[in-house]
Parts: C-alpha cells; structure tokens; sequence
C-alpha cells in the first residue's frame, strides 16, 4: 500500500509526463523550456526520494534530470540561430541551469557523504551544458 502511494506521490511530483511528452514539442525553442521545467520536477522527485531512503529512485530521477538538461541544450543548438543575435531562449536556458546547478549543490551537501557520487556526474554535467550556453551568449558577433 505504501508503495502504490509512494509510486503516486512520485508521479505526481513529476508532473506524470516523462521525456517523450516533452519530445512531442515540434517547437525546438518552446521543446527547451519544458525539458527544463522537467529537469526542475525531476530534481524535486529525486530530493523526495532520497528523503524515503530510496537511492535508486533518487539515481534514476537525477539521470532524467540530466537527460532533460541534454535535451533542452540540444533543442536550442538544432533551431540554427545564434546565440548572439537570438539570445532570448539561449538566455533562458542559461539561468535555468544555473538554478539547477545552485539547487543541485544545496541537494548534494544534504546527502550523506557516500551517497554524494550519485548527484557529481550529473552536476558535472550541467555544468558543461551551462559554460556552452554562456560562451555562445557572450561570443564574439559575427560581421
């Protein structure tokens, strides 16, 4: 029983989309905002399941907040516009990541010391992601 209502809890907290809902967004620009507001529901879930005690749950959370943060990136390098010109969506992007990176350091500090390693590679990753988005928001402009 308490793990049907866990299961609700959880796919409430997500929103109970997964990525391909997310895929389903033709538009690439508007495709990156909802990847990012499920990389945010995921992080939430993922906190939630580690406060249960579940470590699986909370790997598999933070490995679709990362798949998430991937896909939000990838959307915005396939529209083709610059960075530079069309920073708005870029922008965006950018300070989502840096809350995601904020919160994932607060999340990281909370947990025990050996169960640290499970959230360092997904932070890592973001942070790859968000220095990409900076540097092609601040590149030079092309004459």
């Amino acid at each position: 029983m308490t793990r049907a209502i866990l299961a609700l809890l959880v796919m409430a907290s997500t929103g109970g989309a997964d990525l391909s809902a997310v895929l389903a967004e033709r538009n690439l620009e508007k495709r990156s905002r909802k990847a990012l507001d499920y990389a945010a529901q995921a992080l939430k879930a993922a906190r939630n399941a580690y406060q249960q005690g579940q470590l699986d749950q909370t790997r598999q959370h933070l490995q679709e907040l990362n798949e998430a943060v991937q896909l939000a990136y990838r959307s915005l390098q396939e529209t083709g516009k610059n960075p530079v010109r069309h920073p708005k969506h870029f922008k965006h992007a950018e300070i989502k990541t840096r809350e995601l990176l904020k919160h994932l350091g607060h999340f990281r500090d909370q947990m025990a010391y050996d169960d640290r390693a499970v959230v360092e590679p997904v932070i890592q990753s973001i942070e790859t992601i968000h220095e990409d988005l900076l540097l092609a928001i601040m590149g030079k402009k092309s004459k």
